[in-house]
C-alpha cells in the first residue's frame, strides 16, 4: 500500500526537491508554459495540481474520507496561518484517517482475493491431476523437473538457489535467471510454501512449485504483479546447502 497520507509541507519539500524543479527555481526568469502570465503563476500551479494527483493517489474510490470543499477550506486557513482545529485534534485525525484508510484497503484487498481464490481452485484442481504433479497434505503442489543427488536442508540451514516466479497466467514477478546471480537465504526466511518445498528438495534439484496463496502472501498485495489471493509458480533450483 502506498504512503496514507502526504502533509503540504511534505509535498511541497518533494516536489521542491526534484531535479526538475530545483533547475526552474533557480532560474526565476523561466518563460511561463502557455496560459499562465508569469513564472511565478505556472510554479504556484504546479505545487497544487502536483500535490492534488498524489493526495488523489493515495484515496480510496470511496468519497467517505474526504471533501474537497473542506481540503481547500483548510488550505486557505493554513496558508492565513487561522487553523479552526489545534494541533492535538490534528493529530488525532490524521491518525484516524490513517486507519481508516487501513480498514479500506483491507475490505478491498479481501473482495480481490476471495475472487482470486475461486480462480486458482479450479486452476489447482486441474492442475493436481496432471502427471507428475504431487499435491502435499498442506495444499503445496510441486512437480520434480530434475532430481538431485545430495542432501536434503532442513529447517536451519541456508540454502542457495536459483529461481523464477511467475503468475498462473504467466506473468513473470522475478527472476534470479535474469538477474544473473543466485539467491541465499534461511529455508524459513520465506513464504510457507517455499519452507515445505525445499525440505522436499536434494541438493541440484530442480522442482516446479505450485503455491496456493495460504502458503505464499495471503490476502496481501506483494510489489505491482502479485494481488491478493494470487497462486504462485516457481521454478526453484537448490544449487546447495550453505555451510
Amino acid at each position: 500500500m502506498k504512503n496514507l497520507i502526504y502533509p503540504l509541507a511534505l509535498l511541497v519539500l518533494f516536489m521542491a526537491c526534484t531535479p526538475k524543479a530545483k533547475q526552474a527555481m533557480q532560474n526565476a526568469t523561466e518563460p511561463a508554459p502557455l496560459g499562465f502570465t508569469s513564472f511565478k503563476d505556472s510554479v504556484s500551479y504546479v505545487l497544487g495540481s502536483s500535490n492534488a494527483r498524489r493526495l488523489m493517489e493515495i484515496l480510496p474510490d470511496s468519497g467517505d474520507v474526504f471533501d474537497q470543499k473542506m481540503y481547500m477550506m483548510g488550505l486557505q486557513d493554513g496558508f492565513k496561518n487561522m487553523p479552526k482545529i489545534t494541533e492535538e485534534q490534528e493529530g488525532a485525525l490524521i491518525t484516524a484517517f490513517q486507519n481508516r484508510l487501513q480498514e479500506i484497503q483491507k475490505e478491498k484487498d479481501e473482495r480481490i482475493a476471495a475472487k482470486n481464490k475461486k480462480l486458482t481452485e479450479t486452476f489447482l484442481l486441474e492442475n493436481g491431476k496432471k502427471e507428475g504433479v504431487v499435491t502435499t497434505a498442506s495444499g503445496l503442489q510441486y512437480k520434480i523437473l530434475r532430481e538431485g543427488t545430495g542432501d536434503r536442508p532442513s529447517a536451519k540451514d541456508k540454502v542457495e538457489v536459483h529461481y523464477e516466479g511467475r503468475l498462473i497466467d504467466g506473468t513473470v514477478f522475478d527472476s534470479s535467471y535474469k538477474r544473473g546471480s543466485t539467491t541465499t537465504f534461511g529455508v524459513t526466511q520465506v513464504i510457507k510454501g517455499w519452507t515445505e518445498a525445499l525440505q522436499l528438495m536434494k541438493e541440484g534439484a530442480k522442482y516446479q512449485l505450485y503455491i496456493p496463496s495460504d502458503l505464499a502472501y495471503g490476502n496481501r498485495s506483494v510489489g505491482a504483479k502479485i494481488k491478493p489471493g494470487d497462486t504462485l509458480i516457481f521454478d526453484v533450483e537448490l544449487v546447495k546447502i550453505v555451510k
